[in-house]
């Protein structure tokens, strides 16, 4: 710094601030300017790591990228200096798929994550963590029609090796409803109060797109409730919770977020309600970053006629399009394959192979061309093969009918997508999506219960896709995971379970595409590729400070790099105690 400039300027270090928790902090009015120093600069612009200097923003924009003496020759006289202190600086992570308000119910209800993530190893230890959260959280009971709710179970990491039953769960109460969310967001189990309340017996019939289980010999349902089965039940649950409470709810899910270092982040499978409560809270200024919602077409439908899609913001919320779900979970045995499961869940025979959401092929392809018509994105979940297949077949009906455009339609999970599948993709310009985060929290069970080796080898197949020369997103489906982006990008890396078994070596990629596939390939998907993703000039100003560079560590550190600081259009929005 020339030293007749220096007695103009303001210098201020980030690290100087005080912050506490995860609340905006507002840069001194004193400063017009903030440049950033002192550290690896990664734009994330082109194939290949480009680093800068210094970053000069201004009015929540990008100014000025590259080195720091032209950044200080264009620096006005009331920059703010901010030394980065050998730490790293690129673009703030764009969520390319998640449930942001699942998320914040997530951290109300009982945690029943299993390691690392939470405590559940057996089905002892879980009832007793719900019990005890019954105890602590009688206000949040109340609030919830008097539901005592978990969520994040995982029958693979039980010790029993199968899911709590509606017996299980009435040793933490027979008095009140109990509902416990698989890890998945595709089961969930019950006690029989809630079997009582939600009207279940042995005389209800199993609802198109899912299926209540039943005891063994019996017609009695044991508890368990899947896909469709349980979407009503939970619709029914929440629809007398006061809006002051799903605001907090919301609140808590964009904290996660923050805390992670996104900026940008997806409301994956909405309804109307959920929709209206994100306009609220953005009509009243309390969206700290962005929040893009997408409409489940099937319930929606009319909704989405009337208000339709936008690509710009109204104080940092908009609709982006519609969801629509083609199967299950492969996690949970309810993705529809084309090839049997290697074990087929208890009381299906070896040809079982899942079962689609929607049965009617005409129906799938109705709605897309709806959507085509209309001018709304399309995010299709489908994890089996067969249910690409189906997605796939009504991409190419409603382009034959509506005509090529940039849809830029998105495959999310894409799990079991096989090699000819991806050739297709991209004629058809669908992007996939891919939750690289199943080959550690499910690798194993993939291997042993679900796919065996070669088709779990094959999950996420991203370094297939980048061979073909498509591109993609990667997402961590919060809260089926937490929005942990360093485990995110760990996993895209490395691949490995938790045994520590590397699953489909061949597949991994290097540390900075998959940072591309979570910032700037991600502002593609989201048609926001000319305001975000990258370190340019004229961008948002969105960024993320990491303890250390993901291109220097060791690849298996990845996971233990710490966020420092969230920026939000240059407003420092969290910072690491």
């Amino acid at each position: 710094m020339n030293s007749n400039h220096f007695s103009k300027l303001l210098y201020v270090t980030v690290w100087s601030l005080a912050f506490s928790g995860c609340t905006t902090i507002k840069t001194p009015t004193i400063a017009t300017e903030q440049l950033f120093y002192g550290g690896s600069i990664l734009t994330m612009e082109g194939m290949q790591p480009q680093y800068a200097e210094a970053l000069l923003i201004k009015d929540g924009k990008i100014r000025f990228v590259g080195s720091r003496q032209l950044a200080e020759n264009q620096a006005d006289s009331k920059v703010q200096y901010i030394d980065l202190k050998n730490k790293t600086l690129l673009p703030s992570f764009i969520d390319a798929h998640s449930h942001v308000n699942m998320v914040g119910f997530h951290q109300m209800v009982a945690n029943l994550y299993p390691l690392p993530d939470g405590k559940i190893a057996d089905i002892d230890s879980l009832v007793k963590v719900l019990t005890q959260w019954k105890a602590e959280n009688p206000a949040v009971i109340k609030t919830m029609g008097g539901w005592i709710l978990g969520n994040g179970y995982d029958d693979a990491q039980l010790s029993e090796q199968r899911h709590p039953t509606a017996n299980d769960l009435d040793r933490v109460s027979k008095d009140q409803p109990v509902m416990i969310l698989h890890q998945s967001g595709h089961l969930a189990s019950v006690n029989h109060k809630a079997l009582e309340l939600l009207k279940i017996n042995a005389n209800t019939p199993n609802p198109a797109g899912g299926v209540i289980r039943r005891e063994a010999n019996s017609n009695a349902p044991n508890g368990v409730l899947e896909e469709s089965a349980l979407f009503t039940a939970i619709g029914s649950i929440f629809k007398d919770v006061p809006p002051a409470v799903m605001f907090q709810i919301a609140q808590k899910g964009i904290d996660a977020y923050v805390r992670n270092g996104f900026t940008t982040v997806q409301e994956g499978r909405a309804d109307q309600g959920t929709t209206e409560m994100w306009h609220a809270l953005a009509k009243q200024n309390q969206l700290p970053i962005d929040v893009v919602s997408y409409p489940d077409i099937t319930t929606s439908q009319d909704y989405m006629l009337k208000q339709g899609s936008s690509l710009h913001y109204d104080h940092h919320f908009r609709i982006g399009g519609v969801k629509i779900s083609l199967d299950g979970s492969p996690q949970g045995k309810t993705a529809w394959l084309t090839q049997p499961y290697l074990i087929p869940p208890e009381g299906k025979d070896k040809s079982y192979a899942g079962y689609p959401a929607i049965k009617d092929d005409h129906q799938v392809n109705q709605y897309i061309n709806l959507a085509f018509k209309q001018g709304w994105q399309v995010l299709a979940h489908a994890n089996g093969d067969a249910a690409i297949d189906q997605f796939i077949g009504a991409v190419k009906d409603a382009t034959a009918k509506q005509g090529q455009a940039d849809r830029r339609s998105v495959l999310i999970h894409s799990q079991t997508i096989r090699d000819d599948q991806l050739d297709q993709l991209k004629a058809l310009d669908i992007i996939p999506s891919f939750f690289s985060l199943h080959t550690f929290y499910w690798g194993d069970w993939h291997r042993q219960q679900t796919l065996g080796e070669t088709r779990a080898a094959h999950i996420s197949p991203t370094a297939t896709a980048l061979h073909k020369k498509l591109i993609f997103t990667e997402h961590h489906d919060a809260p089926v995971v937490p929005p942990n982006s360093m485990m995110m990008l760990d996993a895209t890396v490395n691949r490995v379970t938790r045994s520590d078994y590397v699953l489909g070596a061949d597949e991994r990629i290097s540390p900075y595409l998959a940072l591309k596939s979570m910032t700037d390939w991600a502002a593609y998907q989201y048609f926001e590729d000319k305001t975000k993703g990258t370190l340019s000039s004229g961008k948002l100003a969105d960024l993320v400070i990491l303890d250390r560079d993901p291109l220097k560590v060791p690849t298996r550190e990845i996971k233990n790099i710490r966020i420092l600081a969230t920026y939000k259009e240059g407003k420092l929005i969290y910072q690491n105690e």
